[in-house]
């Protein structure tokens, strides 16, 4: 279609080069309404201005919904699209309606220079509608769309998103659970494993809204020989569905930070706060999009080691193997804030490099090495 504009306030598309149309807009009746739900009313106008006397065909109204799943997949699949990607589609809302259309018998409508304003006024489906969505690999939308037919020039369009909402009642039984975990990780690799940090956490339910703070009472016991600073996060999870595959992206959108737990310590949180910011709701009634929050332990930072030498031969040896980048900069810090000497870390990183070059000779003593 020609002209079309899109835009989240009220749309107006600019003169059209061809025929007699100066403006062609689209505004809601309440535009202080930020979303709607399901079985509200959409209501509002299509404005039309023109400089001389314009011949329609007809003005139609659209308002549609689909969910779109997409992403790149190594070539040679037979469920790939023409784009070499894998891709699915839902619709969830198909409405449509003709604001403007000939008599019986007439081919036109001739509408007279001036402005001209066209109400329109539907009801969203009863049944639940996803919640809007943009994002990794997929997306929700919802758009309004005015399309103005004329018999000579292209067909000109002026279209809105529309913003949906799907709530979920956080007073149900099943999210006023409180929700208790235990959890011991070992911290080190392998054999250079310097004692286990165990946590226990709870949180007083599982449904929060945005802008609610979740209290965090937890007990945090530091058995290693390591200072360890402990986090908590609330991570996104968007699960992507198409032709029997899967993908998964994950974020994190919100977290807090403990204080230093030295070894052989334990620190408790009683209710310490970890505020939701502005997300969308969960997403669990779309069968190709899927969108849910977890609150988890984020990270444990090995701040320090009562054993220099062995914590300085450990963070090495990662930095060899797992994430190069990252790992070494956390080792020269050590290294500057120890009593390292240049001489012992040249030695230490010497001994590291020969030990992989021997591993390489062991395929599967590497790789259970390299995947700790």
């Amino acid at each position: 279609m020609g002209g079309e504009a899109t835009t989240g306030e009220a749309a107006t598309a600019g003169p059209v080069a061809e025929g007699r149309v100066k403006s062609l807009g689209l505004v809601f009746e309440d535009e202080q309404k930020s979303s709607y739900s399901s079985g509200e009313t959409v209501a509002g106008h299509v404005l039309l201005e023109t400089t001389a006397p314009l011949a329609l065909r007809a003005l139609r109204l659209e308002a549609q919904g689909r969910a779109r799943a997409s992403w790149s997949q190594s070539p040679g699949h037979h469920w790939l699209d023409a784009s070499g990607s894998l891709a699915a589609e839902v619709e969830y809302l198909n409405i449509r309606q003709s604001l403007r259309e000939p008599a019986a018998g007439e081919g036109i409508i001739l509408l007279q220079p001036g402005k001209h304003e066209f109400p329109f006024s539907f009801q969203l489906p009863s049944e639940p509608l996803v919640t809007s969505f943009t994002g990794k690999y997929g997306s929700i939308q919802y758009s309004v769309r005015a399309i103005l037919e004329r018999p000579v020039v292209p067909d000109q369009s002026i279209k809105r998103e529309l913003q949906v909402i799907s709530h979920i009642d956080v007073n149900t039984p099943a999210l006023l659970t409180p929700v208790l975990r235990s959890h011991e990780k070992m911290v080190g690799c392998w054999f250079f494993t310097s004692g286990p940090v165990s946590l226990s956490a709870k949180i007083e339910r599982k449904g929060y809204c945005n802008g609610e703070a979740i209290p965090i009472y937890a007990e945090i016991e530091n058995c290693s020989s390591r200072l360890i600073v402990p986090k908590a996060a609330i991570f996104q999870t968007q699960t992507y569905l198409a032709s029997g595959k899967t993908k998964t992206f994950r974020q994190m959108v919100a977290n807090v930070r403990g204080n230093h737990i030295a070894s052989g310590s334990t620190d408790t949180w009683n209710g310490k706060t970890l505020k939701i910011p502005p997300v969308i709701p969960s997403i669990l009634d779309c069968c190709i999009i899927r969108v849910d929050y977890s609150l988890a332990p984020h990270q444990i930072m090995l701040m320090w080691c009562q054993k220099k030498n062995f914590l300085g031969t450990f963070l090495l040896i990662l930095s060899q193997m797992i994430v190069r980048k990252k790992y070494a900069v956390l080792c020269l810090l050590i290294y500057k804030n120890s009593d390292f000497s240049l001489h012992l870390y040249i030695q230490r990183l010497i001994h590291i490099l020969l030990i992989e070059k021997r591993l390489r000779l062991f395929p599967l003593s590497y790789n259970c090495f390299r995947n700790c």
